[in-house]
C-alpha cells in the first residue's frame, strides 16, 4: 500500500523528495502517516479536503483486497 500511496503523492506534490510514509501495524490495522513539504499540504488535502478523501478510499479498496483495515493520517 506504501507504494501506491507514494506513486500517487509524488505525482501529485511539487517537492517530492520530501514526501515521507511510515507505515504501522496496530490492533485495528495498518495506520499510515503521510508527511510532506508545508507548501504542498494544501495539495495533499485538497478543497474541503476532496484529495484526502479520495486517497483513503483507494488504500480502503486496496486494504479490502488483502482483507485489513488501513487509516491514512497526514501530519
Amino acid at each position: 500500500m506504501k507504494d501506491l500511496l507514494e506513486y500517487i503523492i509524488k505525482a501529485i506534490v511539487t517537492e517530492p523528495g520530501a514526501v515521507k510514509i511510515t507505515e504501522e501495524n496496530g490492533d485495528d490495522g495498518l495506520l499510515i502517516k503521510l508527511e510532506v513539504a508545508p507548501d504542498d499540504k494544501g495539495r495533499v488535502i485538497g478543497r474541503q479536503g476532496r484529495v484526502a478523501q479520495a486517497l483513503r478510499t483507494l488504500l480502503r479498496v486496496k486494504a479490502a483486497k488483502e482483507e485489513t483495515r488501513v487509516r491514512l493520517e497526514i501530519v
